[in-house]
């Protein structure tokens, strides 16, 4: 028997607490809120984990044209510009927004705000908080604004099961705690739960997340957006943490070099060099460790004893795995950093599904395309967090019914999903694997346990990934090395995906007979 929280019923209701989750429910302060969060508010958010910054265009020279026109670059033809336009071209409002939250950003002795430089920008243009541990030091920041903050309520240890339904509009969110399944009751949902890289074994995401605002939306009859495209960071650090460390861009746009175990400099001919895009950087990378080879950041020249002051949390990550950046190579390989793909919104964060909003990772506006620009992540966060906020307050949106039967609830769990993925959905793919995957994939779909959320989201990134036969961007096929002339974003609901999962599965089967 589930609980309903009849004292909270009504209230806005935001599922997530990294900086787009969080942004959001400042932003509609005083309007009554609820913070729903599975751990203390801004732990185990990729957000907190963050070390570049925040991409936006103040610098001298710079504009938001300029910031636009890198954007699309690494988006490899499948941004949509105009969302991608108002976007960067609202970074320095979020910037402001951020400070008056309380964010103190670095700056330099002219009292000026110290910008960063990394892959695939034209400009130094990342703006950045105690170096390189900026995600720490803006979700602490908006944590604190938030417990200030009368009007919004946080719920910690509530892990979000299912979105419940009023016809097709929102009624209620049905979670899991430690002492049984609890009800809100509420029309206006915000997904905000970050990403999917704890669907892999190599990933520098907290290992909780796997998508699990993609599949309460996609249960819930959301259309989803490019799911194929899954960005894998380049250097994360080699070691035997879990998840994986991150060796931040920066350290490259601040000089460091990429070598193999001979010492040679791979990406010396390539364009861009060691600040390329990323999915150009990690592929060059995974080739290199697939003829069993080793890969290296090589940052003695370029920073030596100044690296522990420009990047004291990548500097004692290092010395953790036994590696002195300032005299040491520092191994790296590349882990799953980033999903361009989620719940398809428009530019103010809603969905398919009327009274859901998605912003942050979980979402895919059209800002990042194939492969998201170095630290448009936060910016999307903070811009579009304030954007659902906006646009929330402004709808009107009458009261729903919860339904009479709450569906049984399973307390997640990926671990049976993860070898499947990391070894059919990796950084290389064919179709002989993604078919692989899918079939893998499906009988764990089709009954309700604690692998089935998991699952679904694994499902359909593979079943994207087999549509798209072309390379583009994070995706990369080597039965399909060439990209189309024509970029096309691709969006269907789970019920689609199932059965076109259901369609090859025999064909898989056979293939593998």
């Amino acid at each position: 028997m589930s609980e309903i929280l009849e004292e909270l019923g009504g209230r806005i209701v935001v599922v997530g607490s990294g900086l787009a989750g969080l942004m959001t429910a400042l932003t509609l302060a005083p309007e009554p809120t609820v913070i729903v969060t599975r751990a203390l508010i801004g732990a185990e958010t990729s957000s907190a984990w963050a070390q570049g910054g925040i991409a936006a265009s103040i610098g001298e020279g710079d504009s938001a044209a300029l910031h636009l026109a890198d954007t699309l670059a690494a988006g490899d033809g499948l941004c949509d510009a105009k969302v991608a336009a108002r976007i960067v071209a609202e970074a320095p409002a979020a910037i402001a927004a951020l400070e008056c939250f309380g964010v103190e950003f670095d700056r330099n002795d002219a009292g000026e705000l110290s910008l960063g430089l990394e892959a695939a920008h034209s400009f130094r243009r990342i703006v950045h908080s105690k170096g390189d541990g900026s995600g720490a030091a803006i979700v602490r920041a908006l944590a604190e604004a938030v417990a200030r903050t009368q009007s919004i309520t946080v719920l910690e240890g509530y892990q979000a099961q299912r979105l419940l339904l009023d016809g097709d509009r929102i009624a209620g969110l049905l979670c899991l705690t430690d002492k049984g399944s609890v009800v809100l009751q509420s029309s206006r949902m915000v997904l905000a739960t970050g990403g999917i890289g704890g669907l892999f074994d190599a990933t520098t995401n907290p290992v909780g997340n796997f998508g699990q605002g993609i599949a309460l939306a996609a249960r819930a009859g959301a259309r989803l957006a490019d799911m194929e495209f899954v960005q894998f960071h380049p250097t994360a650090l080699d070691s035997r943490r879990r998840p994986l460390a991150l060796v931040s861009e920066a350290v490259r746009g601040e000089g460091a070099l990429l070598v193999n175990e001979s010492g040679e400099r791979f990406m010396a001919d390539v364009e861009g060099a060691e600040l390329a895009p990323r999915d150009v950087v990690a592929r060059a990378i995974s080739a290199q460790i697939a003829r069993g080879g080793r890969v290296f950041l090589d940052a003695r020249a370029a920073l030596g004893n100044r690296f522990g002051s420009r990047f004291p949390v990548i500097e004692a990550l290092c010395n953790e795995a036994g590696v002195d950046p300032a005299s040491d190579l520092i191994p790296v390989r590349p882990a799953v950093h980033y999903h361009m793909g989620g719940v398809a919104t428009d530019e103010n964060g809603r969905s398919s599904v009327p009274g859901l909003w998605v912003v942050g990772e979980a979402a895919s506006t059209g800002l990042h395309g194939a492969n998201r620009l170095a630290s448009n992540s936060l910016l999307e966060a903070a811009v579009m967090g304030m954007r659902a906020a906006h646009d929330i307050a402004s709808s009107d949106v009458s009261p729903a019914s919860l339904p009479k039967h709450f569906p049984e609830t399973f307390a997640p769990d990926p671990a049976l999903v993860r070898p499947i993925v990391s070894r059919h959905l990796g950084v290389l793919r064919n179709g002989g694997a993604i078919h692989g995957a899918i079939a893998a994939l499906l009988p764990f779909c089709e009954n309700e346990s604690t692998v089935t959320d998991p699952a679904l989201v694994a499902l359909l990134i593979a079943v994207f990934a087999s549509l798209r036969m072309e390379s583009r961007g994070a995706h990369a096929r080597t039965d399909f090395p060439l990209k189309l002339q024509r970029a096309q974003r691709r969006m269907m609901h789970l019920t689609d995906a199932l059965d076109i999962a259901r369609s090859v599965t025999p064909y898989s089967m056979a293939r593998s007979a």
